[in-house]
Parts: C-alpha cells; sequence; structure tokens
C-alpha cells in the first residue's frame, strides 16, 4: 500500500512539475522580473531539471542503450540552438560570440564536467570503472574534430578580419560538421552499436534489461513531458538571463561568462543523468551522454546558427581565443589518455574536474 502511493506521489510529481514550468514560462516569458520571482523561476527551473533527468530515464529505458543517451542530448541542443538564437535575435551588444562562448563551455562542461563526475563517482561507488574504449575513442576523436574546424580554425583563417569565417568557409564547416555527426550516430545506432554499450568486468558488452521496460503509452507520454521539461528549462532560464547578466556585470566578470552559466543551465539534466547512471556502475552510458552531448552541441548548433545568421543582426563571431585554445588542447590530451586503457581511477575523474575548475576560474578571471 505505502509503496504504490508512493509511486502515485511520483508519477503525480513528474507530471505536474511540468505544467508549473510552463505556467511560470507563460507568465514571465518578455517581463522584467524583481527579486523575489527570480528565485521563484529558480526553484521552479531547478524542479523542471529534475522532471526532466526522470523522463529520459524512462525513454531511455524503453529505447535502451545508445538510443537513450542519444535522445536526451539532441532534444537539450535542439533547446540550447533555440534559446542561443533567441538571444542573439536580440541585437545586445556580445550576443555575436555567445554561439561561441556557448558551445564552448558546453564541450568543456561535458568533456570535463560530466565525464569527471562520472568516472569520480563509478570509482567511489565501484572502485574502477570500465567502459568501451573503441567507442568513447571514436565519439571523442569526432568532437575533436568538431571543435576545431568550428572553434579554432577561425582565429587563424585570413580571408575576413577578425576570428569569424567567410560565407563560403562556414558553409563548408556547418555542412562538414552535420555530416560528421550524421555518420557517427550511424555507426552507433547501427553497425557498431556494441562499442557503446555499457561493459562488465571483463570489457564485454552488456546488453539487458534489469526490470520490465515502460509501455509504449508510457514511453510516449514521459517523451511529451521530457520536451514540455527541457523547453520550460530553457525558456526559464531566458526570464532570469537578465539578473544574471546584471550580476554578471555588477561582479565585474568579462560578459562570457554568460554563454558558460547558460550551457550549466541546459547541461544540469545531463549532468544529473550522467551522475545517476554512474552510481549504478554503467560509467559507458554517462560517457555516452557526455561526450555525445558535446559532439551534439558542436554537430547541430553551429550548422543551426550558420543558417539563423542570415537573418541575425549581428555577426558571428566563433573563433577562440589563445587561452580557450590552451585549455581545450589540454583537454583532449588528457581525455585521450583517460579513454585510451578502456578503465579509470579516481585521479582521472579528479583531473577533469580540476580541468573544469580552471576553465570556470578563467572565464570569470580571463
Amino acid at each position: 500500500m505505502g509503496s504504490a502511493t508512493t509511486t502515485r506521489l511520483r508519477s503525480s510529481w513528474t507530471v505536474v512539475v511540468p505544467a508549473l514550468a510552463l505556467v511560470a514560462l507563460v507568465a514571465t516569458w518578455q517581463r522584467t522580473l524583481p527579486i523575489l520571482a527570480v528565485a521563484i523561476v529558480a526553484i521552479v527551473l531547478i524542479a523542471a531539471v529534475l522532471v526532466a533527468v526522470h523522463h529520459a530515464e524512462v525513454v531511455a529505458h524503453r529505447v535502451g542503450e545508445p538510443y537513450g543517451s542519444l535522445v536526451l542530448a539532441v532534444a537539450v541542443t535542439i533547446i540550447e540552438v533555440a534559446l542561443i538564437i533567441t538571444l542573439m535575435a536580440s541585437g545586445k551588444s556580445g550576443t555575436e560570440t555567445l554561439a561561441r562562448d556557448t558551445v564552448f563551455a558546453a564541450v568543456m562542461i561535458t568533456v570535463n564536467g560530466i565525464v569527471g563526475i562520472s568516472i569520480l563517482l563509478g570509482a567511489i561507488k565501484h572502485d574502477v570503472p570500465r567502459f568501451n574504449a573503441e567507442g568513447t575513442g571514436s565519439a571523442l576523436a569526432v568532437v575533436a574534430t568538431l571543435v576545431t574546424l568550428t572553434l579554432v580554425l577561425p582565429t587563424f583563417t585570413v580571408t575576413t578580419s577578425g576570428p569569424r569565417f567567410s560565407t563560403p568557409q562556414l558553409i563548408f564547416v556547418a555542412a562538414a560538421s552535420l555530416v560528421l555527426y550524421g555518420l557517427f550516430v550511424y555507426l552507433q545506432t547501427g553497425r557498431h552499436r556494441d562499442f557503446f554499450l555499457p561493459v562488465d568486468a571483463a570489457g564485454e558488452a552488456i546488453d539487458e534489461q534489469h526490470a520490465t521496460p515502460p509501455t509504449t503509452r508510457a514511453t510516449m507520454i514521459s517523451l511529451v513531458l521530457l520536451l514540455v521539461s527541457l523547453v520550460a528549462v530553457v525558456g526559464l532560464a531566458k526570464a532570469v538571463s537578465p539578473a544574471i547578466e546584471s550580476g554578471v556585470v555588477a561582479a565585474g566578470i568579462p560578459n562570457s561568462f554568460v554563454g558558460v552559466v547558460i550551457a550549466l543551465l541546459v547541461l544540469l539534466p545531463e549532468v544529473l543523468a550522467a551522475s545517476k547512471a554512474a552510481l549504478r556502475n554503467r560509467v559507458q552510458t554517462s560517457l555516452n551522454l557526455g561526450i555525445g552531448s558535446a559532439m551534439a552541441s558542436i554537430g547541430l548548433t553551429i550548422p543551426a546558427i550558420a543558417v539563423a545568421s542570415i537573418w541575425l543582426p549581428s555577426p558571428l563571431t566563433l573563433g577562440l581565443g589563445p587561452v580557450q585554445i590552451v585549455m581545450l588542447v589540454l583537454t583532449f590530451v588528457v581525455a585521450t589518455l583517460t579513454v585510451v586503457p578502456g578503465r579509470a581511477t579516481r585521479l582521472e575523474g579528479a583531473l577533469h574536474l580540476a580541468l573544469l575548475a580552471a576553465f570556470v576560474f578563467l572565464a570569470i578571471n580571463p
């Protein structure tokens, strides 16, 4: 009786919160919020993040890996694109670098933050977590290629002044990003699906269900509520963004830090989902989420922003600065050394989190 009541309460909570978040979104859209309203919206935002993780897990349980992590990664990235375009359309000063700042922050948060905390939690709970080095390594290689093509090359091209692509260069990079991302997804979900499944102590892929999968109806309901929750998360993040921008300016922090905050808010569902998977000794699922989200953030966001730049009032600046490039290179060197053995310890997790801390600190104090 108690268990049934708990289940009903949990189900009610996961349905009520998305509806409440949508109401809050409508009530705050395009309005200047006082401090109290910002605090309330922040609470609703956190609740929507927790619910998004729940519904993502339901969908993932139904479709299995690696489809489950792919659903959340793509859904979050689509909403991220919508948020970036919405903010850039305002034409405010500094928005020309918003796409670059947000995508770069997403890469650093996923490759260092999600990977680091997943390995650390997995190592604390299960000693030496294992994962498939072939699948994770190939995903990391795609991310490194995409981020170099889209965010590093503009700093060194000479066709246009400043760290920007010319129109033909932007078209080429956008098309290459879509092709690489599409090819990876095809291999991840088809021919080489085993490379992205959790592995046992011997390194063999595990493709099993530990509980009865949810029904098709329950899965579709969760999918709809997941999308509603993600829309609410990004919409409410936009509602509190003026307060964030004001706080950044008041603290004397560079405007680029707004992109870091946006990426943190948007990626919260994936951080929580990856952490829970790591505690269940499914670090491969965590890495699918983290590195897959970095890939989707570049492979989908940059082409979409490239198309939107035709109508956006500000020029699109994608090139990273010297400090950011150094942090990026160090991140991929460490990530490669982490992935190659197919297993990791607390040290590797701590290294990635130290890189994330350095990234955040340098974003505040460049």
